[in-house]
């Protein structure tokens, strides 16, 4: 067994919120020959409070271990940590001819970036060596955490990386671990915002040949286009009548992304999850209830910012024999509370 180098972070979720305290930071060194056990309480951080005097702080700290484990004695040149916050821009491959520039222009936007000196060149005993550490989360200045977002134009990602480094004849060891962070709760009252809406052949638009349509009626309401991320989209569905069989009612979730420069703006939607809340044909005069979780890391609140948006729209699909496909578009906005 050679050398390993991991990252355990405290909390098992590995969820942190946005803080906005400012704390000073203090280092402790670890010390060649010295037994972890011998530190006690400390930390390879002590955290300060405003005033800069030792105490909790009232934002957030990412904190944990980093497991050195060998069965011989390892040298090295020292172990540094970095955290580290950046936001991923692409453009998607119909709009690389439009915006070529925009490559050149525009780079990784970083968000928050610091590295600290964890141990000192020395040796490691053989066996398994813990370095505790703590990061507090806060941002210099008016630059904000964005939530954590898995998206396929937009990524917003926040990762710990532990360097080791060793000697010329011996390869550096390097570990990353991503955490989450969930973005600070909307500022004022939260005010829901209903939605009734009637599907008709009349109300469509981009229809081609409206005449060779069968008649139909849909009515529903969504309980609200503002939506609190960790609660569902609830709603109804009802088919009034409908000359063709129903196939199946769905709902799509989107997600619409838009990437930009000085040359130009690229707006992409893509699909993220699709829910069958209907199959065959429905019963008229039925209520079909709508119901659809927000997954994790693929939604964060709508953003908006000066180098790109993610938004969100929800889509109920209304498949009618033999090949009709209806879609109804609402525009969401996300938020935390």
């Amino acid at each position: 067994m050679g050398t390993a180098l991991d990252i355990k972070i405290k909390r098992a979720n590995k969820v942190y919120h946005a803080g906005v305290t400012i704390c000073r930071l203090r280092t402790r060194s670890f010390q060649e020959n010295e037994s972890t056990e011998a530190w006690g309480p400390h930390r390879a951080f002590i955290r300060f409070g405003a005033l800069g005097m030792p105490g909790a702080c009232a934002e957030e700290v990412l904190s944990g271990v980093v497991v050195i484990s060998s069965k011989d004695s390892v040298q090295h040149q020292g172990v540094s940590l970095t955290m580290e916050g950046t936001v991923n821009l692409q453009l998607s491959a119909k709009s690389v001819g439009v915006f070529e520039a925009f490559y050149n222009s525009v780079k990784p936007i970083q968000i928050i970036n610091s590295t600290i000196e964890m141990v000192k060149p020395g040796k490691f005993p053989s066996g398994k060596t813990e370095i505790p550490f703590e990061f507090p989360l806060h941002l210099k200045g008016n630059k904000v955490l964005y939530e954590t977002y898995h998206g396929v134009f937009v990524n917003i990602q926040y990762t710990l990386r532990c360097d080791m480094k060793r000697s010329l004849l011996a390869k550096d060891l390097t570990k990353t671990c991503e955490f989450i962070v969930h973005s600070a709760p909307q500022k004022g009252k939260f005010t829901p915002s209903p939605v009734d809406f009637t599907i008709t052949p009349e109300t469509l638009q981009n229809v081609k040949e409206r005449a060779l349509l069968p008649k139909f009626l849909l009515r529903g309401h969504l309980n609200s286009t503002n939506c609190v991320i960790t609660q569902p989209l609830t709603g109804e569905l009802v088919v009034e009548s409908s000359e063709a069989a129903i196939r199946s009612v769905e709902l799509q979730l989107v997600r619409v992304e838009t990437c930009g420069c000085a040359e130009g703006y690229a707006r992409d939607a893509t699909e993220i999850q699709n829910i069958q809340i209907a199959d065959g044909d429905v019963c008229r005069g039925l209520s079909v209830p709508i119901y659809m979780v927000f997954p994790r890391l693929f939604t964060c609140p709508t953003l908006e910012t000066t180098n790109f948006k993610v938004e969100f729209e929800v889509n109920i699909v209304v498949l009618l024999h033999p090949d009709h496909l209806i879609t109804e578009n609402f525009p969401l906005k996300l938020c935390r509370i």
